[in-house]
């Protein structure tokens, strides 16, 4: 058991014949289960070819219908990335993992609405996670997206990320004190992104293999914040928090797109605040986040 994906999970690549493309299916195809997990490509102008023995398709629709995937991994440029995850929502699929960074807010707002009109008329839901996220990963079973696959380890210990480096720093931690992860989710830092803090926490609750979460989240926007409160009502298991950006300065634009605080609720110490209000171990040095899981789990 995981959450979002497992060693069954069937996978399609758009954006299969790019460079980063072939370079990461070629990654996640030779981590554990994944030469029987990635099972198709996209790409309307090579459909009938194939990338190393994955079959290619025009569409998304085809490729789910011949295979019988219910996730797909973009690799897209930025240009086209949107129109490739509505292609995903309009296939059906369960589940769109979006790689790509620097997609325009404009496209992103116009594809969010759409998916919630789809949903709002009685079509499927379709989750997205990310865009511009490391994507998702349940050790020894399947890896989806650029992750190193070799700093994993397969155990109970949740991790959800907005920031992709921070997601291997609190794996390595893990690993290294010989607690592994039962899945490891980074969402990504775009303002306008698919799955939050929020539902990957109630996942992880769900999941009667995953003991205990460490939560990373970073300056910008209220979702760790709503995630805390969240978990202060429901978490029935004991969460580490750390919040990136400490010493960001009020009003200064970070790296990641959403990282833009405006001096209120979402500096790193106010979200830190409400974090150990709600009951969360929280540390300002990303370096202890596995000295202190260790802590809660005595």
């Amino acid at each position: 058991m995981a959450i979002l994906i497992n060693k069954d999970t069937k996978v399609i690549t758009q954006g299969i014949t790019g460079k980063t493309g072939q370079f990461h299916t070629r990654m996640c195809r030779d981590y554990a289960n994944g030469k029987n997990c990635f099972v198709a490509g996209v790409n309307p102008k090579k459909a009938g070819e194939d990338f190393e023995g994955i079959p290619i398709y025009g569409t998304v629709a085809e490729a789910k219908a011949a295979t019988g995937a219910t996730v797909s991994v973009i690799y897209v440029p930025p240009a086209g990335a949107a129109a490739a995850i509505w292609e995903a929502v309009e296939a059906d699929l369960d589940l769109a993992i979006c790689i790509t960074e620097g997609i325009p807010v404009k496209d992103m707002l116009l594809v969010r609405n759409r998916m919630k009109a789809k949903e709002a008329a009685g079509g499927k839901k379709t989750l997205l996670l990310g865009p511009n996220c490391p994507g998702l990963i349940t050790p020894d079973e399947i890896k989806i997206g650029i992750m190193p696959g070799h700093i994993h380890r397969k155990g109970r210990i949740g991790i959800v990320s907005r920031s992709g480096t921070l997601t291997y720093e609190a794996v390595a931690q893990v690993t290294e004190l010989g607690l592994g992860q039962s899945s490891a989710v980074g969402i990504g830092g775009d303002p306008i992104n698919g799955l939050k803090h929020i539902d990957i926490m109630r996942a992880f609750n769900d999941d009667p293999d995953t003991d205990a979460v460490i939560m990373i989240g970073e300056i910008g926007g209220s979702d760790e914040a709503e995630a805390a409160r969240w978990c202060k009502a429901h978490m029935k298991k004991p969460v580490v928090g750390f919040i990136a950006g400490v010493t960001a300065p009020p009003g200064k634009r970070m790296g990641h797109a959403g990282a833009l605080i405006s001096g209120g609720a979402d500096t790193a110490e106010a979200k830190l605040a409400i974090m150990e209000e709600c009951g969360f171990k929280v540390t300002r040095n990303p370096s202890e986040m596995g000295k202190l899981l260790q802590q809660v789990l005595r």
